[in-house]
């Protein structure tokens, strides 16, 4: 079962009662919809190397963390840019790019790996006027083993996770991937270990391609 949030579209109302109730359930439903936070942890090179390139994109500061509240607006302008970043960009690995094992970098030529998809998307929706500390890079482990990056977007409905492997925006334990580490709420600079109650590699809603 596919879910979202009610009414957005209308077709997946159904699915948003389940997420309704199952958060007012129990805290073993609370854990499904917010991923638990651990220790810090250290930031990827990757984003470290994007910053000394891009620092205005990467302003740091202790701010107070914000969930997005979930409405139709809300998640039109969350569905419509991550189609249009997904279907924009042709995935190239870093190496064939740039001859280079990691570098993330704005997928300006129309080509570019997970996390410049990532970065995209986290960009269009800051101008979109969403808030910083809701859209958060996050390094996750394929069933393979492979690292990869996704776009946790903090709402009030749950964590939900924009993927280019996946059309499809879903709840974060509704993915097949394991959550190692994404950024603090409270600065882009800072990351934090990620809690994953699952069992190991549980079977997604809808397989990453």
């Amino acid at each position: 079962m596919k879910r979202y949030p009610k009414g957005i579209p209308a077709a997946a109302a159904g699915a948003f009662a389940f997420i309704v109730i199952a958060s007012a359930a129990s805290a073993a439903s609370e854990r499904l919809l917010f991923a638990s936070l651990g220790d810090n942890s250290r930031a990827p090179i990757g984003w470290i190397e994007f910053c000394s390139n891009v620092p205005k994109d990467c302003t740091g500061g202790t701010s107070s963390p914000r969930d997005v509240v979930l409405n139709a607006k809300s998640w039109k302008d969350l569905v419509r840019i991550n189609k249009f970043v997904n279907d924009s960009i042709k995935p190239m690995t870093d190496m064939d790019h740039w001859g280079a094992v990691e570098k993330w970098s704005y997928p300006d030529d129309g080509y570019g790996d997970c996390e410049d998809y990532v970065l995209l998307k986290r960009k269009m929706l800051t101008q979109a006027g969403w808030p910083r500390e809701a859209m958060l890079i996050t390094v996750v482990r394929e069933k393979s083993g492979d690292g990869h990056a996704v776009l946790t977007v903090k709402t009030d409905k749950g964590e939900f996770i924009l993927d280019n492997q996946n059309p499809e925006i879903l709840l974060w334990s509704e993915t097949s991937y394991r959550f190692v580490k994404r950024q603090s709420q409270t600065d882009p600079n800072l990351w934090v270990s990620l809690g994953d109650p699952r069992p190991a590699f549980a079977t997604a809603t809808s397989p990453a391609r």
